[in-house]
């Protein structure tokens, strides 16, 4: 197929796909497929898959995303740029000069026709010369900025509560964009539009935008601006201009003030000031070049929500429910004393806590079906030295138990828009007042009612103390990974049976019911920890990719084909996420050398012992050596915090190359290990597992909330602290290359699998039913890698097929 024709059909597949994906389904229509084998689970396992997935995919209704006009011919034409040329051909074609951004390929991606033919991307952008079809969300939102005299209007993804996931009702980025990615932020000027995204999601925004219309900006790369530094130099192009009238009046930027973190507007009006500045020398001193305008005085708290109109889902108001004490580990009565005692040291009077994690955690509480995935429900809590207060719908503490819970815990519950109109009375009051909010956790429109002068803005309470994990949590934890181990072995030895022994193919979508129908099936299941990633072969390489029926991107896994597994799920008692990458045929030796690559880069975060105090980006390094010492790298970080129960992305930890955060890793901490490599059209490679933080001596280990003290070190010496594993996942041990492996790190992998067969195997006892599973689990978790190297040399490179039949003692 040509390759104008291969960019159209991506194209259409992903806006259909993020369509599909924002469409409300019924239980019934995830039937498991036909292909889906006959094992005695089957008819349950269907049932589950189908009850949990169902309720994952109906968060967001189609009225989020719609196909906006012209979609279909967004890669018809062969000399376009994708974001930036077809942008600027749009406001060529409607007479409209757009903004002076470079059409770079670090800002955009440019067909490489063009590119290869030795143009640059302004002149591929002067070969488009066509009529480009309206969009009517983007026309209605301009005609609203024109009504208000705003220059430019932003709409990021967040919610009041700046949640990484959030409810439909504030999905208004991917209403007016297309794009569903969970991060970025739409920037919508008079004559153009433009999406800020990071790596994880270039491919996704890539397939999603509609390039008449809009140009993706590939945030972090060296040529593209962030969102601040161009709308500056948006101001500054505007009091260039030689139009008088538009000197005569600052840049103006719309936003809605309680979706932005309350850092925003400082960083904005920093950067106009400097562009000021700069300017200052031919416009004189003192000018005001760019202004926000929160909208308050005119009465519109978000523009998006006009143009959506009757069609935007309601806020979701999910009851909550308690969160058991065997599982929270510390009372609510003690996370007050503690918290008090914070803001005693801080000299506060008022601790405000928005984010909705937070909100559980101090409460003992979740919910079900406010946040995709998440198990958090809406609300505010507030803290003083005499109470409490939960600000939330009335329909979120309609069960008795929780309000007694709340009552006992000595709570208040108080209606959620009261939650600014408090603090201002709380600041009013006494301007000895001083109200503690982190403002990194925080939107602008709460924080901006607390003057700097009352103002405690540093991390929250609450952040610590949710991070490190109390022994409960840990425990919780540690039961979820085993639990969730002995699904992964049924599901594996379900599907390595299906498409090795009976050469089947399964659709990723298949896939994903499948594996969600197996953790359904187990004790403490609620729903998948975020949406499971089934890629095979190119679709690996599309880090948050999400399978749908009836697309084109869709694929079908065979023996021939590896594919990349995210997932993971939601325990009443803890929360997993696990990756790996499969291939039930024989890979090339290219596969096999980078998958082992990731897999020393795995090994060796895994195997770090280092000194406390250490943030995380020391250690990013030992998950990439391997690759870079073969000149190859991923673009995402490495690891990220996990909550108890809680979110599975939770900070403030992180390994990552991105210097900036400089939390240091501490005992109790749970995090990802999860290096990669991706090749764009061909495969992706990651394998995940979740590590506790822990101390590397186990006396050091002791309980100071009930006042306990750690043995004295003598001079100059350290504490040392070290990972302990969590995830009970089998590592494809055939895709090794041994050439490349240490004596250590095969004995490392040995380890592990015999920690693997220890833990999970006694969960496999539904005797017949768990026969294959049992039988997958052993060949996987304990064969020596050494084995299966001198075996593999034996029989040049024997594969899976071959294996499998031998364990199963059938023939081929």
């Amino acid at each position: 197929m040509a390759r104008g024709a291969t960019r159209t059909s991506r194209f259409l597949a992903g806006w259909s796909t993020a369509a599909v994906a924002l469409t409300s389904r019924t239980a019934s229509s995830y039937a498991v497929p036909t292909s889906f084998g006959s094992s005695p689970a089957s008819a349950a396992t269907a049932a589950a898959a189908a009850a949990a997935v169902a309720r994952q995919r109906a968060f967001a209704p189609s009225s989020v995303v719609a196909a906006a006009p012209g979609f279909g011919r967004a890669f018809a034409l062969s000399t376009a740029v994708r974001g930036g040329g077809a942008a600027g051909a749009s406001a060529s074609a409607s007479g409209v000069r757009p903004l002076s951004m470079s059409a770079s390929a670090d800002a955009v991606e440019v067909d490489a026709d063009a590119t290869a033919a030795g143009e640059d991307s302004s002149t591929a952008d002067a070969a488009v010369d066509v009529d480009v079809t309206p969009d009517p969300k983007l026309d209605a939102l301009r005609s609203r900025m024109a009504d208000l005299d705003l220059d430019a209007y932003l709409v990021p993804s967040d919610d009041p509560h700046l949640s990484e996931y959030v409810p439909a009702a504030y999905m208004r980025r991917a209403h007016i964009s297309g794009f569903t990615g969970s991060a970025g932020t739409a920037v919508v000027t008079r004559d153009g539009a433009y999406l800020w995204t990071d790596s994880r999601y270039f491919n996704e925004a890539n397939l999603q935008l509609n390039a008449d219309h809009w140009t993706l900006m590939k945030q972090g790369l060296p040529k593209v601006p962030t969102i601040a530094k161009f709308l500056a130099d948006a101001a500054s192009e505007k009091y260039r201009s030689d139009d008088d009238d538009a000197k005569a009046e600052p840049f103006r930027v719309g936003i809605d003030p309680y979706v932005h973190p309350a850092s925003f507007p400082k960083e904005l009006t920093d950067a106009f000031a400097k562009a000021a500045e700069e300017a200052g020398a031919a416009r004189g001193e003192g000018m005001e070049i760019g202004e926000i305008d929160t909208l308050d005085s005119v009465g519109c708290p978000n523009l998006i929500d006009e143009i959506w109109g009757a069609d935007r889902p309601p806020v979701p108001t999910s009851p909550f429910r308690v969160h058991p004490i065997e599982y929270a580990g510390m009372t609510v009565a003690d996370k007050l004393t503690k918290i008090r005692e914070e803001m005693a040291e801080k000299k506060a009077t008022l601790s405000v806590f928005g984010a909705l994690d937070d909100v559980a955690y101090v409460l003992n509480v979740r919910a079900t079906g406010d946040v995709e995935t998440c198990p958090v429900g809406i609300g505010y809590v507030s803290v003083t030295e005499e109470g409490a207060y939960l600000y939330c719908d009335d329909a979120k503490v309609v069960k008795e138990e929780v309000r007694a819970h709340l009552k006992e815990s000595g709570v208040e519950v108080r209606p959620y828009e009261d939650i600014v109109p408090d603090v201002e009375a709380h600041v009013a009051a006494s301007d000895a007042n001083k109200v503690w909010i982190d403002k990194s956790r925080s939107n602008y429109g709460l924080s901006r009612v607390v003057p700097e002068s009352q103002l405690v803005d540093a991390q929250n309470a609450v952040t610590p103390m949710k991070a490190c994990k109390n022994k409960a949590e840990l425990e919780g934890m540690r039961r979820a990974h085993v639990v969730d181990g002995a699904a992964m072995a049924r599901f594996m030895a379900w599907l390595t049976r299906t498409v090795v022994k009976e050469g089947k193919t399964v659709s990723e979508v298949e896939i994903d019911l499948e594996l969600t129908g197996r953790r359904a099936e187990m004790d403490g299941f609620i729903e998948v920890s975020f949406p499971t990633i089934a890629g095979v072969g190119p679709n690996g390489a599309i880090i948050h990719y999400r399978a749908q029926e009836d697309t084109d991107l869709l694929r079908h896994l065979d023996a021939e084909t590896p594919i990349l597994i995210d997932s993971g799920g939601q325990y009443e008692y803890g929360t997993t996420d696990v990756t790996r990458t499969w291939h039930l045929g024989t890979a090339d030796p290219t596969f096999r050398e980078c998958y082992t690559r990731v897999l020393k880069g795995n090994i060796g975060v895994d195997s770090a012992v280092f000194p406390e105090g250490t943030p995380g980006f020391v250690l990013d390094v030992f998950a990439r050596r391997a690759l870079w010492a073969s000149g190859r790298d991923y673009g995402h970080g490495t690891g990220h915090g996990v909550g108890a129960a809680l979110n599975v992305h939770e900070g403030p930890q992180s390994i990552s190359p991105r210097f900036a955060n400089k939390e240091a890793m501490k005992a109790g901490m749970v995090i990802s290990n999860e290096p990669g490599y991706y090749e764009d059209g061909n495969f992706g490679i990651r394998i995940e597992n979740l590590l506790e933080v822990t101390y590397l001596d186990p006396a050091d280990d002791v309980d100071e909330l009930n006042g306990e003290e750690r043995p004295e070190k003598a001079p100059g010496q350290k504490t040392y602290l070290k990972f302990e594993k969590l995830t009970l996942i089998p590592i494809q041990k055939d895709l090794v290359d041994v050439s490349l492996m240490t004596g250590e790190e095969m004995d490392w992998l040995d380890a592990y699998h015999a920690e693997v067969w220890e833990k999970v195997s006694p969960l496999l006892d539904r005797g017949e039913e768990d026969e294959e599973a049992r039988a997958w689990l052993e060949g996987r978790a304990r064969r020596s890698i050494g084995v299966e190297r001198d075996e593999r040399v034996e029989k040049k490179e024997g594969s899976w097929l071959d294996f499998f039949v031998a364990l199963s003692g059938g023939e081929k």
